[in-house]
């Protein structure tokens, strides 16, 4: 099953310089997409996304500017996905 679900993340990490390519026809622009997404994964052995949600989580580090914002992300994340719905 995990196999399964790996390559599947390898696909749909296509997915978005794919569209990219569709909506605006642009070759380059696409292939940075993709490999700076590579790049990312190669480096810090998660993706995007995965590096994305992981900064967005508090830290007790934090100082009380970046957990406004992080706040304030969360927020507005959820407003978004309730006037999508």
């Amino acid at each position: 099953m995990l196999s399964l679900i790996s390559g599947c993340a390898q696909n749909a990490s296509l997915l978005g310089p794919a569209y990219t390519l569709v909506s605006t026809g642009n070759v380059y622009q696409a292939g940075l997409t993709y490999g700076g997404n590579e790049i990312v994964t190669k480096t810090t052995g998660k993706s995007t996304t995965q590096n994305i949600k992981e900064a967005l989580i508090p830290k007790k580090n934090d100082n009380k500017f970046e957990q406004l914002v992080k706040r304030n992300i969360e927020k507005t994340k959820k407003k978004l996905n309730l006037s999508n719905q």
